[in-house]
């Protein structure tokens, strides 16, 4: 496993997380099976959120942490809805206040590493959520804080408003990122490079089309993801583009003795904004060619090549 810096902070993590979304898995023995296998393989970033599973997620990764838990590096997230009240859901200072407390009653842990803002709540003024953030900060809950989906210009507010109350800002954000959802280029990258922001790339395999599993015409393999939706959902979203990124994705997979998984990965953190890119396995089979991006480099020619059919349209 490579290990890098978040940004200009001092905090060292590794290239590829473990996302805690565990999306569809009911099975929670499972699900501590991957994160301890995750943990096994040099993995010590793991990314939760305290709406995963219904915070069935936390739960789960807290079982994990009692005799780990300095050798890790947590993250849980706010703001996304936790119940029926008015004030269940949101970037309030009630909200984040309160739901710190309670994610870290489900991780059994008196601290998260990073704590994130799930998502841009547009009914909350960012002044208000930024002090509620850099407070929690202060009160040693978290040691650091980063955002999730914010366009760059809220960012660099964010950021302002931290600095004009000389608080620490964020050192992160995370964002959709892959070969086929590189918006994030255009104004978030040039935005982190600035002011020193590193990046959380999620769905890095966007939601799976990447992995090398599917192909344009033909059904999902049972049991994934894609087999739970409707054929025509998958359909719309293997377009020729697509197709193209997953034929160069295995061509060079091939060349370097490596699933398509690990070279979209790679591709990822190839990008220096980038610090690390979010595996979403459902098996520990699939963390592992999530993990197999580490340790290894595409040339540029071959970064070319995936830029291309990246950039080439339908």
């Amino acid at each position: 496993m490579e290990y890098v810096n978040m940004g200009r902070s001092g905090l060292k993590v590794s290239q590829v997380a473990l996302g805690c979304g565990f999306r569809g898995m009911t099975d929670q023995d499972l699900m501590e099976g991957i994160i301890r296998h995750a943990i096994d393989r040099g993995v010590n970033f793991i990314d939760c959120a305290n709406t995963y599973v219904g915070g069935i997620g936390e739960q789960v990764l807290g079982r994990v942490l009692p005799g780990q838990r300095d050798d890790l590096v947590i993250t849980t997230k706010v703001t996304s809805i936790v119940g029926q009240g008015p004030n269940d859901i949101g970037s309030s200072r009630y909200h984040i206040l309160r739901e710190i407390d309670r994610s870290l009653e489900r991780l059994q842990t008196d601290h998260v590493d990073i704590y994130i803002v799930h998502w841009r709540d547009q009914t909350t003024p960012l002044e208000e959520t930024v002090r509620a953030m850099t407070d929690v900060v202060a009160s040693g809950k978290t040691r650091y804080w980063g955002v999730s989906s914010y366009q760059a210009w809220e960012a660099c507010q964010a950021l302002w408003i931290a600095d004009r109350a000389v608080a620490p800002g964020f050192i992160t954000t995370q964002n959709q990122y892959s070969l086929l959802c590189r918006a994030p280029e255009q104004e978030l990258f040039p935005f982190c490079r600035e002011f020193g922001i590193g990046v959380m790339a999620f769905s890095p395999l966007a939601v799976g089309v990447l992995s090398g599993d599917l192909q344009q015409g033909q059904p999902a393999p049972a049991g994934t993801l894609w087999d739970r939706q409707p054929p025509y959902e998958l359909q719309s979203v293997l377009t020729d583009r697509a197709q193209r990124v997953i034929d160069a994705l295995r061509e060079i997979g091939a060349a370097h003795g490596r699933n398509p998984t690990a070279v979209a990965i790679r591709w990822v953190i190839s990008h220096p904004e980038v610090a690390t890119a979010i595996a979403g396995p459902d098996t520990t089979e699939q963390l592992d060619a999530y993990i197999d991006a580490a340790g290894w480099e595409l040339t540029a020619e071959e970064i070319a090549r995936l830029d291309e059919a990246s950039d080439s349209a339908d």
